[in-house]
């Protein structure tokens, strides 16, 4: 399972949540999710847990973070690039199935996680965790599919739609996994705020995080 990632900095991580955030907390919340992200792969059994990562000056960031995970260095000129890399530098090793994933939805339920490699066991070819905004949260398979992400113009409300029609013009077979929302703007980080006071014991750094800085959450959102 390989978390996609950045290293958290000011003015350049999740910047449509600043405002209701300012750039240093929009930051320190996304590390929030990074840190939640990991530990929700960790329950994972049987699963090699890796982060393809930038900047490329971001392995000891990452070191210390996650000692326990592989670290890839995302290499690519658009995220298709960087997310085929991924997958196929663990598959060409040996690994049967792979599955890329990204750090954005820190209350993603972990039995999500486990009906990707659970269908990959199967005839299914390819496993798709669709976002609501369009996009997808998890792509998971067992041999390289360069074109469903070399060949899909990310960041679109139809990049899932548009994966969809490439694996089918290949004839791969797909599983679509229960879909879930990525924490992008100020809508859906109050739709998280929400979801958090209704779920406790779910993402623990996000939860802290939030209760800390609510009253600016709740009034601004």
């Amino acid at each position: 399972m390989i978390v996609v990632a950045k290293r958290p900095a000011p003015g350049r991580t999740k910047t449509r949540l600043t405002p209701p955030l300012s750039p240093d907390q929009a930051a320190d919340l996304y590390e929030c999710f990074l840190k939640d992200t990991l530990d929700l792969v960790r329950r994972l059994e049987n699963v090699q847990p890796a982060i393809a990562y930038l900047p490329a000056d971001g392995a000891s960031y990452f070191t210390q973070l996650a000692p326990d995970f592989e670290l890839l260095l995302q290499r690519g000129e658009n995220l298709g690039e960087r997310l085929d890399h991924a997958l196929t530098h663990f598959l060409e090793r040996g690994y049967r199935r792979a599955a890329v994933m990204n750090s954005d939805g820190p209350t993603l339920p972990e039995d999500h996680l486990i009906a990707c490699f659970e269908a990959l066991t199967g005839e299914t070819d390819v496993a798709i965790g669709p976002c609501t905004d369009g996009g997808y949260y998890l792509l998971g398979t067992r041999q390289p599919v360069p074109d469903l992400t070399r060949k899909v113009r990310m960041s679109t409300p139809h990049v899932t739609a548009d994966t969809l029609a490439l694996a089918a013009e290949e004839g791969l077979h797909v599983r679509l996994l229960p879909s879930w929302y990525d924490v992008d703007d100020a809508d859906t980080l109050s739709q998280l705020v929400t979801e958090l006071k209704n779920r406790p014991g779910v993402a623990c750094y996000t939860h802290r995080f939030l209760e800390h800085h609510l009253s600016v959450a709740e009034e601004e959102i």
